[in-house]
């Protein structure tokens, strides 16, 4: 909620609220009743279903301004269920189009909205209406940039999801007179279909949101599109990356819980950022280690390898450069990579109510089976046969080895020293990220 920032000072002048659930919109005077009815029909209907939130906004200052509303400015702040970030805001303009902010977690954003007049309305529950050539400077911090770009009056309406989340939407105009009583009528009258369709939106974009964040991307996409009963099975050849932290027993035997959870999330981000960098997908968080996946792309059948070993010869550098700055304090912390290519299965598992949409199959098995050899050859990377099959350059074969469950002996792998580094690519990120997601309702 920090898209308007302001001090604590109570409003000057309030109006009743609108509720998620229709509660409480206003009598419109007759002559607007058609406009309104029209924007309303526009919300639940065609507004519902723009994949956007942007284009929402746009669509409806459009519409407002269509009937004689003078909107000039309008912005929503949204609560999220993220772990990067707590809200989102968008802002409108006529001159600019509509742009998008993410308030991270964090002191700053709580601080920053204790003191915006979101923070105010929801605290009241009711609309707060500004005449901006009245209302002095110091009364929100926002004051001073609305007069300075020309807005003459300004209302916040404080929106309340079903689910508690607290929200809110803003509306702004250089009108000379402000916003008359009929453009308030009409504002009023639309909130409600407003603020369901957000509600109905954001629901959708943080079910989406927590599932991709603690399922992953193809997981996530397959719950939501139905695949949901036990015993369902879907194969993916790609390139298997399985990583873990060496010696975590010893490393977090003093530790408290809380310094243990901070120990492996330093570890996870000098692993996770090079991953999905090269386009791989984290699957599953196993404790200390993480077993991720790379697609193939299209037809190049080695493209999948060579993201893998550059995400995992990026990840031990990430690794040692931690380690050389002191951030796992006089405890150093190595890694042991696997790498694997092959079948991977997606599946249902589990019983009754509760179950666990996890990566299964003979090559996952193997892929942990090979890592359990790092320590043994003292290698904090390698790569099975059918992995390095794929690669160009020298790998140095470390010759056949037993793997755990498996009857045949395995060619295992390490990359040559001298192509290491010849390995790994600049790759941008990826337009899945976190913010991608956020901002692309």
């Amino acid at each position: 909620m920090l898209d308007e920032d302001a001090t604590t000072t109570p409003p000057k002048e309030l109006a009743p609220t609108a509720f998620a659930d229709g509660s409480e919109a206003q009598d419109v005077p007759f002559g607007a009743i058609q406009p309104s009815v029209g924007i309303r029909d526009w919300l639940l209907g065609e507004g519902a279903r723009l994949e956007n939130a942007s284009d929402l906004l746009a669509g409806l200052a459009q519409r407002l301004i269509d009937i004689g509303v003078p909107v000039d400015r309008a912005s929503t702040a949204i609560d999220t269920l993220h772990s990067e970030y707590s809200g989102v805001g968008r802002v409108w303009t006529r001159e600019s189009g509509t742009t998008v902010r993410l308030f991270p977690h964090g002191e700053a954003s709580h601080e920053a909205y204790h003191a915006s007049p979101f923070y105010e309305v929801h605290q009241s529950g009711e609309w707060l209406i500004l005449d901006l050539t009245e209302t002095p400077d110091d009364l929100f911090s926002i004051v001073p940039e609305l007069k300075a770009e020309g807005f003459a009056a300004y209302v916040v309406v404080p929106v309340f999801f079903t689910n508690g989340t607290h929200n809110g939407i803003t509306f702004a105009t250089r009108a000379k007179d402000g916003f008359a009583d009929e453009d308030i009528a009409i504002l009023r009258f639309i909130m409600p279909a407003l603020a369901a369709v957000m509600e109905m939106r954001i629901v959708n974009k943080q079910l989406d949101q927590v599932l991709r964040i603690y399922v992953g991307d193809e997981p996530h996409r397959a719950i939501l599109s139905g695949d949901i009963r036990r015993g369902q099975v879907k194969r993916i050849r790609s390139a298997i990356l399985f990583a873990d932290m060496r010696d975590y027993t010893r490393l977090s035997a003093d530790l408290t819980p809380e310094e243990s959870v901070e120990l492996l999330n330093h570890f996870f981000d000098c692993l996770v950022p090079a991953i999905e960098r090269e386009g791989g997908e984290v699957l599953k968080y196993l404790g200390d280690g993480l077993l991720a996946i790379f697609r193939e792309p299209g037809d190049d059948l080695g493209g999948a390898a060579k993201g893998a070993l550059t995400a995992a010869l990026t990840s031990l550098e990430a690794l040692a450069e931690a380690n050389a700055v002191g951030r796992f304090g006089d405890k150093p912390v190595a890694a042991g990579i696997a790498l694997h290519h092959g079948e991977a299965a997606y599946g249902n598992v589990g019983s009754g109510t509760r179950l666990d949409f996890t990566v299964i199959g003979r090559d996952v098995n193997l892929a942990s089976r090979l890592a359990r050899l790092n320590r043994t050859l003292g290698e904090p990377l390698l790569m099975s046969k059918p992995f390095v099959d794929f690669l160009w350059g020298d790998p140095v074969s470390l010759g056949e080895h037993p793997l755990d469950g498996f009857p045949e002996l395995m060619e295992v792998y390490r990359p040559g020293r001298a192509k290491a580094a010849s390995c790994i690519r600049v790759s941008q990120p990826s337009e899945t990220s976190a913010a991608a997601a956020l901002t692309a309702d």
